[in-house]
C-alpha cells in the first residue's frame, strides 16, 4: 500500500539569503512534486510540522573578523503547535517563509566599515547587543567544568585542507607583512595555550603547529638581510626567530651553510646569536666576541672545541668576507627568566682564535665587528638600560621635564625635545588624570543587568575558579595571561569596586594604572608623540586613553585630542586561529565590536599619556572596550594594548579610523576618506585620517 504524503519543501532561499533575486528581489520558489496518490482512510497520517529557525541560546555565528555570518549553522527545532484535529483531518504542512534578518541579523552588504584596530563597525543596521564565543552570558545555573586537554590533542600531525593564506613564493621569500603576521599568528597561539594551560610544552606545540600547518616564510637559507626583518626588531623566543628566517637553526647558536649544501656559498655563516651560555664578550656596541660551539661530550664532560661545524663557517667567514647576521640575547629588563632577542644587522668576523677556557679545555674565539651606516639597535637598548639605572638623572640634551603627570602615575613620565634641543616649550596646558573621567558613563546609559554585577563568591581571592561571576562574563576564561592580553573581544569585564577580590585579581588591569616606562617626546612631522623605554610584548597593556566624556554636541570642531568608537577601521586578525590548535573553526573569538552607543572621549583639557599617542595607518597598537562595575554603577574604559612585539624607544601609534569608506568605480578598491593629511610615511598610508 502506497502510503506516500504531500509535502512542500521550504524554499531554499529561506535559509540561503544569497539567493533572493538581485533584480526582483524575490525568493525563488522550490516546491517538490507532490504525488498523487493518496492514503487511505484506515492508514494513519504523518504529520510534518514546520521548521521554525532558533539561533544558539550561548552564541553567534561570526565570519573571524567582523561580524555575523550569513551562512552559519542554524539550530532547527520543531514547533509544537499540531493538535488533535490533525490526526483526523489531512493537510499539508504550510511553506514556511522565514524572514531574512532571522538568518542574517546584521546586513552590512552597504557598508565597507571594519573593526580592525578594534573599532566597530558603522553600516546602517544597527545589531543588538550580541553574546558571541567570550563576551557577556547570562549567568548559568551551574558553573561550567574546565575542558580536561590531551597531552597529544592539540599537536598538529598533517596540514590536511587547511590553507595559511601564504604563497608558496612568499613561504620561500617574504616581506614585512608576510613576517609580522607570521609573528602575530604565532604569538596569538602561545597565548591562547597559555590560557588553557595545556600539560605539553607551550612553545614546542605553537611553533610546530605553525611549522606544519605553512605558517612560516623566509624558509629559504640565505647570507645578508632577511626580507621583512629590519634592524632592531625584537624576538622573545627562539621559535619566532626560525619561522620568519632570520635564524633557521632551531637549537645551535650558529646558523651556516656547509660546502655540500651550498656550491656558490660554500661552508660559511650566516648568522650567530648570543644567549649567554658560553663566555661572550658583549658590552662592545660595534664589536663582539663569540666563543666558539661544543667543547662538551655526550655525557655533558668538557672537553676541546673542534674545528667543525659553526666553528669552521666562522672560521671560513674570516676569509670570505661575507655578511654575518648578529642576534644579542639580553635579559628582560623586569623580568629575570626572560630573555629578549634583538637583531643587531649585519657583521663581520674580522679575525679568530684559541684561548684556555673556564673548563681548562681549549675554546675558539670570533672577532665580529659591525658594519656602518645601519640603525642602532643594541646600542638604544643600553642606552635606555642606563635611564632606567639612573631614573633621576637624565643628561640627554633634549631633556625637558622629569615627570609630565607631576606624580599622578605610579612611574613618572618624562618630557624631552631631540628635534630642537633648545625649545624646552611643554605640551599646550592640560590637567593630567591618570584615568578616565567617568561623568555620563553609567549603567543607564548601556543597559546593563544590574543583578549580575560583582564576583561575591571570590571574597578574599583572586578570580581564578570556574565559580566566579566575573569569568562567566569572559567566556569562562580570564582574559589575561601575566598581564597579557589573550584574545580582541567585543567588551572584556575586569573587576570592579563591588568585587571583594584582592587587587591584585587577575582580572583587574586597566585600572591599575602604568606599568611601563613611557615618555612623550618631540616627533619631527607630527608634534609630540609617546615611546617606551622598555620592551614591549604583544597583547601587553600600554595604556588607558582618559578623558572626558562628551556628547555629539558638547564635542568641538578643532578638537585635535578626540577618541571616537564610531570611525571606520582597517580591519586586521590578531586572535588566534583554532585550526591551529586542532579546535573547531566555529570556536573563533569574535574580534567585532559593536558597542551599543557612540563613545566620544576628549583628552583636550583633561587627560594621560594616551593623548599624546599619534595616528598611524600601520599601527603598533589597537584599542579594546573594557568593562567595570563600581558600587552599582558600570564604567566603560579605553585600553590600549600593543599589536606585536615593540622595541623599546619606537614611537607608539593606533589608527585613529576615518569618517567614510567610498568603492572606487574603476579598480572596486575600498577608499578610506578622513578630513585630516596623515603624514604617518607607512607603505600603506591612506592619505587621511579621522
Amino acid at each position: 500500500m502506497d502510503k506516500s504524503i504531500p509535502i512542500k519543501a521550504i524554499p531554499v532561499a529561506c535559509v540561503r539569503p544569497d539567493l533572493v533575486d538581485d533584480v526582483t528581489k524575490t525568493i525563488p520558489t522550490m516546491e517538490s512534486p507532490v504525488l498523487t496518490t493518496m492514503p487511505s482512510a484506515s492508514s494513519p497520517l504523518l504529520m510534518v510540522p514546520p521548521l521554525r529557525t532558533i539561533w544558539p541560546s550561548n552564541k553567534e555565528w561570526y565570519d573571524g573578523d567582523a561580524g555575523p555570518s550569513s551562512t552559519g549553522p542554524i539550530k532547527r527545532e520543531a514547533s509544537d503547535n499540531t493538535n488533535d484535529t490533525a490526526h483526523n483531518t489531512f493537510a499539508p504542512p504550510p511553506e514556511m517563509v522565514i524572514p531574512l534578518n532571522t538568518i542574517r541579523p546584521s546586513d552590512d552588504s552597504s557598508n565597507y566599515s571594519c573593526d580592525a584596530g578594534a573599532g566597530p563597525s558603522t553600516g546602517p543596521v544597527k545589531r543588538g547587543r550580541g553574546r558571541p564565543k567570550g563576551s557577556k552570558n547570562s549567568t548559568p545555573t551551574e558553573p561550567k567544568k574546565p575542558k580536561v586537554y590531551d597531552p597529544n590533542s592539540l599537536k598538529v600531525t598533517s596540514r590536511g585542507n587547511f590553507d595559511s593564506e601564504i604563497t608558496d613564493a612568499e613561504t620561500e621569500t617574504g616581506n614585512q607583512e608576510i613576517v609580522d603576521s607570521v609573528m602575530m599568528r604565532f604569538d596569538a597561539v602561545r597565548r591562547r595555550l597559555c590560557q588553557i594551560n595545556p600539560p605539553e610544552d607551550i612553545l614546542t606545540t605553537a611553533s610546530g603547529n605553525c611549522t606544519k600547518m605553512g605558517v612560516k616564510t623566509n624558509t629559504r637559507r640565505r647570507i645578508g638581510a632577511v626580507p621583512g626583518i629590519h634592524v632592531g626588531d625584537i624576538f622573545y623566543y627562539w621559535g619566532e626567530m626560525c619561522l620568519v628566517g632570520l635564524h633557521k637553526s632551531n637549537y645551535g647558536g650558529i646558523d651556516f651553510f656547509t660546502a655540500a649544501e651550498s656550491a656558490v656559498e660554500g661552508h660559511a655563516a650566516m648568522c650567530v646569536v648570543t644567549a649567554g651560555q658560553y663566555d661572550d664578550e658583549t658590552e662592545g656596541l660595534d664589536t663582539l666576541i663569540y666563543s666558539g660551539q661544543g667543547g662538551t661530550d655526550v655525557y655533558g664532560h668538557a672537553r676541546d672545541q673542534e674545528m667543525k661545524g659553526g666553528n669552521l663557517a666562522l672560521e671560513a667567514s674570516v676569509s670570505k668576507g661575507n655578511d654575518v647576521r648578529v642576534v644579542r640575547g639580553v635579559i628582560h629588563p623586569h623580568e629575570n627568566n626572560q630573555k629578549i632577542y634583538i637583531y643587531d644587522g649585519m657583521y663581520l668576523v674580522s679575525k679568530f682564535w684559541t684561548v684556555i677556557g673556564k673548563s681548562g679545555f681549549k675554546e675558539f674565539r670570533f672577532k665580529l665587528v659591525r658594519k656602518p651606516n645601519q640603525p642602532p639597535a643594541y646600542a638604544i637598548w643600553k642606552t635606555v638600560e642606563n635611564l632606567r639605572n639612573h631614573d633621576l638623572i637624565d643628561s640627554r640634551q633634549g631633556f625637558i621635564l622629569e615627570d609630565l603627570s607631576f606624580g599622578a602615575e605610579l612611574l613618572r613620565v618624562p618630557l624631552v625635545n631631540e628635534v630642537d634641543e633648545d625649545d624646552k616649550t611643554i605640551p599646550e596646558d592640560f590637567d593630567y588624570i591618570p584615568s578616565q573621567c567617568h561623568s555620563g558613563m553609567m549603567t543607564q546609559e548601556f543597559h546593563f543587568d544590574r543583578q549580575s554585577l560583582g564576583c561575591q563568591n571570590c571574597r578574599h581571592q583572586p578570580c581564578m575558579h570556574q565559580n566566579c561571576t566575573c569569568m562567566r562574563r569572559n567566556g569562562d576564561l580570564l582574559p589575561y595571561h601575566n598581564n597579557i592580553l589573550v584574545c580582541r573581544k567585543p567588551l572584556i569585564y575586569e573587576c570592579g569596586g563591588s568585587c571583594p577580590c584582592p587587587d591584585d585579581c587577575p582580572t583587574r588591569l586597566v585600572q591599575t594604572g602604568l606599568k611601563l616606562h613611557l615618555e612623550v617626546f618631540k616627533t619631527r612631522n607630527c608634534g609630540w608623540g609617546l615611546r617606551s623605554w622598555d620592551p614591549i610584548r604583544a597583547g601587553t597593556f600600554i595604556c588607558e586613553f582618559a578623558g572626558v566624556r562628551k556628547t555629539k554636541e558638547e564635542v568641538e570642531e578643532d578638537d585635535d585630542y578626540l577618541f571616537d568608537t564610531s570611525k571606520i577601521y582597517q580591519r586586521f586578525r590578531w586572535n588566534y586561529e583554532p585550526e591551529l590548535l586542532l579546535e573547531d573553526s566555529w570556536e573563533q573569538v569574535s574580534e567585532f565590536i559593536n558597542l551599543p552607543t557612540q563613545v566620544l572621549i576628549s583628552a583636550k583639557e583633561k587627560g594621560n599619556v594616551g593623548r599624546f599617542m599619534n595616528h598611524s595607518c600601520s599601527p603598533n597598537v589597537f584599542w579594546q572596550p573594557i568593562e567595570y562595575e563600581n558600587r552599582g554603577d558600570v564604567y566603560l574604559l579605553i585600553g590600549l594594548f600593543a599589536m606585536k612585539h615593540i622595541p623599546p624607544m619606537t614611537e607608539l601609534t593606533y589608527d585613529y579610523g576615518v569618517s567614510c569608506v567610498e568603492r572606487s568605480e574603476e579598480d572596486e578598491v575600498l577608499l578610506y576618506k578622513g578630513k585630516k593629511t596623515c603624514l604617518c610615511g607607512s607603505v600603506k598610508c591612506r592619505g587621511s585620517f579621522t
